[in-house]
Order: structure tokens, then sequence, then C-alpha cells
């Protein structure tokens, strides 16, 4: 068998150098392979078991045996197909690594145990290629878990070098833009994303079992809504006319609360034109639910079970590292209303001032810098941004929030200055979003208008006048409470990523 030193990944399209060299040196022996009569890229195969099915049966039928069992204990018929990772050859004996999505299981080749003929074929297999093996698993001298190989078949030819884990594949843009060359090169991002799905799926069997219906909804809409955010325009050639992709499914969800259901949420995209850093993606996934006769504060006490069972699943247990720092999801949480978290955390008091100059006064001395657009709401958030949230490390919820920036929530109770709003941040990142939704269709049409007065003192975040929400509102709709939970961060958290694109299979980059 020969040996190929892989290089690291460049752009797919140069296609040049020790690269091709390689591939054309595959392409030749693919080509040996056919000459022989057989088809390097077959149709199917047959498997006894995944790989980490197999591990655990023979570790199965050792225990069962005992410690002392002679002759060794052994999983006899197995049956394995997967990708091959590694390979060492000692002399007439040849070691390979068989990769699956379940786990790593080694195969031993003795030219003895195959016959002069099988094993001489064996030359022609690169690292990234696809067998399908069938043999006896048991364990080596060395105590390792293998599959003693008595035939194998080639399933599929890899015709272009991988990344190997300690030759390539370092660049960060190059492991987004070949996700599928990072996961072959890295094991353990197959697993950040196994463990996403978890985090998704947990969290749609709480809110099931909680009698919330999963629904659909548009992701065209005629007006962007639902989120302070800037939208993506697209333009429907039959009716001739732009529509946006969603910034949040909000309205739409409403709607149907509107229309008799009690609760009601969503996992699915949405997409806002915004810039791109560590915890933002153009378009990311989130979980929206709603819930009548309910307000924040019982929502409130909600979002913190959920979270702490889905974290808590998903970790094995109440505690987990993020970044540097040991998260304990131990409950109660922490809760702060906001105006009193920017008192403690940035020495200023913003509560005292409905002014918006003396509120760009003490953001400034706090060192928050104020653009001209930014209306007071935006100047308590960027306070908040810059000098309260990373000091949120252990899971804190932040409530009670300006009217000026939460356009959809009803107003606080004995103080119509603020909204009865609460975030929860968990290792200083924002991780949702939650109302008593405001069902008041006359003061929703009024903070409609004073956000069109803010787009047009140019914030193009500022959210659109939508009639036909309004006369749903006018039909009436109960008394309801909502939360939106990203989770992407979710997933970042549960995973250890520092950054969103870590937790996205394919996250938007810059074009060549």
């Amino acid at each position: 068998m020969t040996d190929e030193t892989t290089p690291a990944q460049e752009d797919p399209r140069e296609g040049h150098g020790a690269e091709e060299e390689l591939r054309r040196h595959r392409i030749a022996k693919l080509e040996r392979v056919r000459a022989r009569g057989d088809e390097p890229f077959k149709y199917r195969c047959d498997r006894s078991h995944r790989i980490g099915e197999a591990r655990a049966a023979f570790e199965a039928a050792e225990a069962a045996a005992g410690p002392d069992a002679d002759p060794q204990a052994e999983l006899p018929g197995a049956a394995l197909a997967g990708r091959v990772t590694a390979r060492r050859v000692q002399g007439k004996s040849a070691f390979l690594d068989l990769r699956d999505d379940t786990g790593r299981i080694q195969l031993f080749f003795g030219e003895k145990q195959v016959g002069e003929e099988m094993y001489a074929t064996l030359d022609d297999l690169d690292i990234g290629d696809f067998l399908h093996v069938e043999g006896t698993v048991k364990r080596t001298r060395r105590g390792e878990i293998t599959l003693f190989a008595a035939g194998y078949s080639l399933l599929t030819k890899s015709l272009r070098p991988g990344a190997e884990k300690w030759h390539g594949l370092s660049d960060v843009e190059t492991r987004y833009r070949r996700r599928y060359l990072d996961m072959v090169a890295n094991p353990e991002v197959l697993d950040t994303f196994k463990r996403r799905v978890q985090v998704v799926s947990v969290m749609r069997e709480w809110l099931a079992a909680r009698g919330y219906l999963e629904v659909e909804t548009p992701m065209l809409h005629p007006i962007p809504g639902g989120a302070t955010a800037r939208p993506f325009i697209t333009h429907h050639n039959t009716y001739d006319r732009d529509f946006y992709l969603r910034v949040a499914p909000e309205l739409y969800l409403k709607r149907l609360i509107v229309g008799g259901f009690d609760r009601v949420f969503e996992i699915n995209r949405c997409f806002r034109n915004e810039g791109v850093d560590t915890r933002h993606n153009p378009e990311f996934t989130t979980m929206e639910l709603y819930e009548a006769y309910q307000d924040y504060l019982g929502l409130m006490d909600e979002t913190e079970e959920m979270l702490c069972h889905v974290i808590e699943t998903v970790v094995g247990g109440k505690s987990f590292p993020y970044q540097g720092h040991t998260i304990s999801t131990e409950r109660p949480w922490k809760r702060l209303p906001l105006h009193e978290a920017i008192r403690q955390y940035a020495g200023v008091d913003l509560e005292a001032t409905r002014d918006r100059a003396e509120a760009a006064r003490l953001a400034r001395s706090a060192g928050v810098d104020v653009d001209p657009t930014m209306g007071y709401g935006k100047i308590v958030d960027a306070v908040m941004s810059e000098r309260v949230q990373p000091h949120l490390i252990q899971p804190t919820f932040l409530y009670d929030y300006p009217i000026e920036i939460s356009p959809l929530a009803k107003k606080k109770r004995g103080n119509p200055a603020l909204t009865e709003r609460f975030q929860p941040f968990i290792a200083c990142l924002e991780v949702g979003n939650a109302f008593s939704e405001l069902n008041d269709p006359i003061d929703q049409r009024e903070r409609f208008e004073a956000q069109a007065a803010l787009r047009d003192a140019g914030d193009d975040e500022a959210q659109y006048l939508d009639e036909d929400f309004i006369a749903a509102l006018e039909v009436g709709m109960p008394p309801t409470a909502g939360l939106g939970i990203g989770m992407d961060r979710l997933a970042m958290l549960v995973t250890d990523s520092a950054s969103i694109r870590e937790v996205i299979l394919f996250p938007q980059l810059r074009t060549l």
C-alpha cells in the first residue's frame, strides 16, 4: 500500500499543483479497479450494524462473557460500512480506521486471512474511500476493538484528497466554505452539529408535551414586521411586486392566536440584512412561541424551566463550560430590571430622564458612543449592550424595557414609559426576547406611527405600519405572552463555540 500526504485545502476551483497530481493518481487507481471488473461507485450495501452499534454489541457480549472468558468474546458476522480515515501497513498486515456518523473502528487485514489477491488490491485504496467490510469484531492483543476482515468491497472511490486533521483546514474561512471537508477532517465538528440537532429536538418535545402546536408561517412577507431590523428584498415575477424575506414570524403567529389557537410555536429561518460578526449571521434560526392568557411574568418562569431542561438534557448536567467560564443552570436565575442593571454596571441613571439629549450625555459619560439617529430607547439599548451585557455570565433575565424599543409589547402596569418585556442572557449572550404582547389595536397603531417617525428620521431598522395586523387585533386577541429564542446562540452555548458560524452548517460568506 502507498501513502500520500494531503495538502491544506484551498479554493476547489483552483485544482492545481500537488492536489491535482494526487487527484490524477487516484483516478489511475480507479481505472485499475474497473479493469478488475469492479464498479468503484456502487449503489448500496447491507450493514449488520452501524459502527457505534457494533462496538456496543461487542462490549455487551464481552460483559456477558466475563473478564476471564476463554475463548475471547467476539462478534462474528459483522458487516460495516464507512469512510477510511487512516491506514498503517506493517508487512503483510494492514490496519485501517473506518468511520461513520456513530463512531470509529479499527480494521485488520492480514494477507493470510484474506488471500494474496485481495490483499494486493488494498494498494488501490486511499484515505477518504468508502468501504463495506465483513468479518469478526474482537480485541487485539493491545486491547483495541477491531474488525478482523474476511473481505471488503469498495463502495465509493474518493478522487480528491480530504484535509487531514494534522495537515490542513486550519483556515477558518476554508472550513466554513467547505464544511464537508471540515467534518471529514475534524469529527468533533460533526459532533457539534449533532448536538445542535439535539437542542432543536429536545425543545420541540418539551413544547409539544405542554400543548403547543407547531405551525409554519410565510417566509415571504408583503410588509416586513415583527422585529426591529433591516430586511432583505426580493421580487416576485408573477405578481410583479417586491416581497421581504421575513425578519420574524411574530405578526403571523399572533394572527393565529386571534384565529383561535391557544398555544403555537414555530422553529424556522429568519433573515436580517445586518452586519456579520461572531453573534450575527444574516440567515439564522429562531423558535417563537405564543401562549394565550399568559403574561411576561408567567412566561419568564416557563422560559427558565424550558431552557434549563434543554441545556441540562443536552450537556448532561446542571453546569457546562463556555469559553473559559463554568455556567450553572441552577434555579432560580437572577432577575434584574433593565434600568437597575444599567445603574449597577454602567454607573448612570437613564431611568431618571426621558430627554434624548440628556440620555446621550449620560451614555457618553459611561463610554458609549451615540449616533445622531439614535432615539432615547436605542441609547438605553446601546448602554445595556456595551456596559451591562458583558457582566451577564451566569443566566440572568433583564426586564422592563423602554417603550421606544418595544413597539409590540404591552405597557408596564403602573409605568407606561416601560413595557412588559424580558430578555434571557447566558454567558453574555442574548438568547431570547419576550413580551406581554400588545393586544390593544389603538395603542398598536400609535406605536407603528411612532416607528414610522423614527424611520423618517433615519432609523432604517424601524418597523412598518401593518394595516392587516391591526385589523386582526381589532377582531380581538386575548391576553397573550410571546417568546423568541435564538437557536443558533443556544447551540453556541451547549457546544462551547465562540462564533455563530461554528454552529451554522453553511454560514454566509463573502464571494471569493
